[in-house]
C-alpha cells in the first residue's frame, strides 16, 4: 500500500559479497544496511561455512531482518553474499527474496541480481516446457534453471552458459563452495565494485558498502567481465562480445547514493553540476532557491552556487515516514505530503522561490509541493528539474509507472506546468545532463549512456515488451 507522496522511481535492487573473512555474514548485513536506498523490501543472506549453504532471506528492511530479530547470528561462514530488493520482477513476498539457492551437479550455488532480464518471460515458457518447477516468480530464478540445465561440467562455465541466454541488464554475484563470482551484463547498465578488506575480497553495488566496512575501493567490475575470486585470488574473463557502455545516467541523477563513487565519478559533485547547468539554461528572478529533500539538495546546492541566489531549507523532511504507514483515508490521501515534508514558513513567506528537485514521475507529489509551498506564502514558485523529462518506462530493473501515468507522457512543458501549479517550469536538457556527467554532450545515434526513460531510445530491446504495461512482471502466470 503505497501513500501519494511515494511518487519516485524506485532502483531495484542492491548487491553485496565477502570472500575469505571470518566475520563475512556481519559484514555482508552491514554492505546492504549501506545500499538500503536500492531495495526496502526485502533483505537477504547466503553465507557458507566450509560444509554446507546457510540461508536468511525475510521481507523487512536491512535493520529489522539482520538487526532486532537476530537472523545474522545463524549465519556461519567465511563467505557471503547478500541482497536488498525493491521488487520489478515479481512480487515482494518471500519467495521472491533474494539471494535464491540451488544444488546443481557439481555443487551448490547461490545468486543474487541487480536489474531485470528483458526476455524473463519467454525463457519462463521455454524452461517450463522443458519441465522446469519454478519455485519463485522472480527473474532470477529462470538464470539458475538455465545453469542446472547446462551441459557444462563446472559452475562457472554452466553460469556463462545461463548468461548467454539471456537479455538485459544485470549486475549479479554468485557463491559456490570455493568460488565468490561477479558479472555485469555487456551493456554495463547497472554497477558493480570490486573492494578489498585486509586478505578479503568485496563486490558491492557502490562504494558506499565498502565505506561502511572500511573496505578500499579496488576498481569497478567492467561491463561484460565476470569476475571468480578463489582462495588463489581473482581471475577476469570475458565471455561476451564486447559492445559500447550504456552505464544508467539515472544512477547519478537518483538512484546511487550521493557519497558513492560510480565509474569514477562522485555522484554528489555530478548532482551539484547538473545544478549548475539547470541555473545555466533555466534562470529564475528567485529571492531563495530550496531543495525538495532530500534528493533535491546537491542540484539545489549547484543551481543556488551559478545563480548567486542564497539557498535555504525551506522544506523539512520527516524520515521517519516509511512507505506504508497507515490505511490512506480520504483524509490522509489529501495529507500525504505533509507526513513527508513540511514547509518551513519563515524561510517562505513572502519569497519568490525556486524549488529543486530531481525529477518529475507522475506529478503528484510536485503539484502538492507546489501547492503546500505557496500556502507558506511564498509569492512565486518556479520549479527546476534535475533530469530531463521521464517520458519513457524503463525495462532494465526500475519500478516505473506505465508509461501512460508519466506526466512528460502526457503533457507538453505548458501542460505540465499548469498541472503542479508552478509560475514557471524547467528540465535540465540531455545536452546539460551529459555535461553535468560526461563533461561533453550527448552524441546522437550513440549516446554514451543508457538514457531510455527520457528519450525512448532503449540500448537492449525488450523481447517481453508486448506485456510492458506490467513491467514484465511475472506475478501473473503465462504459460
Amino acid at each position: 500500500m503505497t501513500l501519494p507522496f511515494d511518487d519516485k522511481l524506485h532502483e531495484e535492487c542492491g548487491v553485496f559479497g565477502v570472500f575469505g573473512h571470518p566475520e563475512a555474514p556481519a559484514l555482508t548485513a552491514l554492505g546492504l544496511h549501506a545500499l538500503q536506498h536500492r531495495g526496502q523490501e526485502a533483505a537477504g543472506i547466503v553465507a557458507f561455512d566450509g560444509i554446507q549453504f546457510h540461508s536468511e532471506r525475510h521481507v523487512g528492511l536491512v535493520g529489522d531482518v539482520f538487526g532486532k530479530h537476530g537472523h545474522t547470528e545463524k549465519l556461519k561462514g567465511h563467505n557471503a553474499i547478500g541482497h536488498v530488493r525493491y521488487s520489478t520482477t515479481g512480487g515482494s513476498v518471500s519467495r521472491n527474496v533474494q539471494p535464491m539457492f540451488a544444488d546443481l551437479t557439481g555443487g551448490g550455488l547461490a545468486l543474487a541480481h541487480n536489474g531485470n532480464l528483458t526476455n524473463a518471460r519467454a525463457l519462463r515458457r521455454d524452461l517450463v516446457r522443458e519441465g522446469a518447477i519454478f519455485q519463485s516468480t522472480s527473474d532470477t530464478e529462470a538464470i539458475i534453471h538455465l545453469a542446472a540445465r547446462s551441459h557444462y561440467e563446472l559452475i562457472v562455465e554452466r553460469l556463462i552458459d545461463a548468461l548467454k541466454r539471456v537479455e538485459g541488464a544485470y549486475s549479479l554475484v554468485a557463491l559456490t563452495s570455493k568460488k565468490l563470482i561477479g558479472v555485469r551484463d555487456p551493456l554495463g547498465v547497472r554497477p558493480l565494485v570490486l573492494g578489498r578488506l585486509e586478505d578479503s575480497f568485496i563486490l558491492a553495488s557502490e562504494t558506499c558498502a565498502l565505506d561502511i566496512i572500511g573496505a578500499e575501493f579496488v576498481r569497478d567490475v567492467e561491463p561484460g567481465e565476470m569476475v571468480v575470486i578463489t582462495k588463489e585470488g581473482i581471475e577476469t574473463l570475458r565471455p561476451f562480445p564486447p559492445k559500447p557502455r550504456r552505464f544508467c545516467i539515472f544512477e547519478y541523477v537518483y538512484f546511487a547514493r550521493p557519497d558513492s563513487v560510480v565509474e569514477g565519478k562522485n555522484v554528489y559533485e555530478v548532482r551539484k553540476r547538473i545544478g549548475i547547468e539547470l541555473a545555466r539554461e533555466a534562470p529564475a528572478a528567485a529571492d531563495i532557491i530550496v531543495p525538495v529533500p532530500d534528493s533535491g539538495v546537491p542540484a539545489a546546492l549547484g543551481y543556488a552556487q551559478e545563480s548567486g541566489i542564497p539557498f535555504d531549507l525551506g522544506i523539512i523532511r520527516n524520515h521517519y515516514v516509511g512507505r506504508t504507514f497507515i490505511e490512506p483515508s480520504d483524509r490522509i490521501r489529501h495529507l500525504g505530503v505533509k507526513l513527508k515534508h513540511n514547509p518551513n514558513r519563515e524561510m517562505l513567506e513572502g519569497k519568490r522561490v525556486v524549488l529543486v528537485d530531481d525529477s518529475i514521475v507522475r506529478g503528484t507529489t510536485s503539484k502538492k509541493i507546489v501547492e503546500m509551498v505557496r500556502d507558506a506564502g511564498a509569492t512565486e514558485v518556479h520549479f527546476r528539474i534535475a533530469s530531463p523529462p521521464t517520458t519513457n518506462s524503463c525495462f532494465y530493473g526500475v519500478d516505473t509507472p506505465n508509461k501512460e501515468d508519466l506526466l512528460a507522457h502526457k503533457l507538453d512543458l505548458a501542460g505540465m506546468r499548469d498541472f503542479i501549479r508552478a509560475d514557471s517550469l524547467a528540465f535540465v536538457s540531455m545536452n546539460g545532463l551529459y555535461r553535468a556527467v560526461n563533461r561533453v554532450n550527448r552524441i546522437p545515434g550513440a549516446p554514451q549512456f543508457c538514457d531510455a526513460c527520457f528519450s525512448g531510445d532503449y540500448p537492449i530491446e525488450p523481447a517481453d515488451a508486448s506485456d510492458a504495461r506490467r513491467q514484465l512482471s511475472l506475478l501473473v502466470e503465462v504459460m
